[in-house]
């Protein structure tokens, strides 16, 4: 499975569907990590308000899209920073299990700055990329 492909699947429910299948490949980045920090901060909410079902849910989907984020990764192509990422992303998944087990705030909070940070790195990449060749086409 190709990393558009695992992207678009890891993508799951994310709210934002339209425009999904015409996204470009950091579109496609930019909207999981949007749905991310949307999970994130509604996990938060969940937690404050003694709603650990509900809390649960949004901590399964964040890692449902760390995982996706994990496994479009290229390490052939993105080298070391690839390879970082990968470690951070597995850093985020032991801390969302901390969270969603402690009800940990604080633990929670490191994880959406965390993923805040690279998602406004991902912001820039297209004055960095041409639009050629942030597009993967389908066989």
């Amino acid at each position: 499975m190709n990393m558009r492909q695992r992207a678009l699947a890891s993508y799951g429910d994310v709210k934002a569907t339209t425009g999904v299948a015409a996204a470009d490949n950091v579109q496609l980045i930019q909207m999981l990590f949007d749905g991310l920090i949307e999970s994130l901060s509604t996990a938060q909410g969940h937690i404050q308000n003694g709603a650990i079902m509900e809390k649960s849910k949004s901590l399964a989907r964040a890692g449902r899209i760390v995982v996706g984020l994990q496994g479009a990764l290229d390490f052939e192509k993105g080298g070391d920073i690839a390879r970082n990422l990968n470690e951070l992303y597995s850093y985020v998944t032991r801390r969302l299990f901390h969270v969603n087990a402690y009800n940990d705030l604080s633990a929670l909070s490191e994880i959406h700055n965390l993923m805040d940070e690279i998602r406004q790195a991902w912001q820039v990449v297209p004055t960095l990329v041409p639009a050629s060749a942030r597009t993967y086409h389908l066989n």
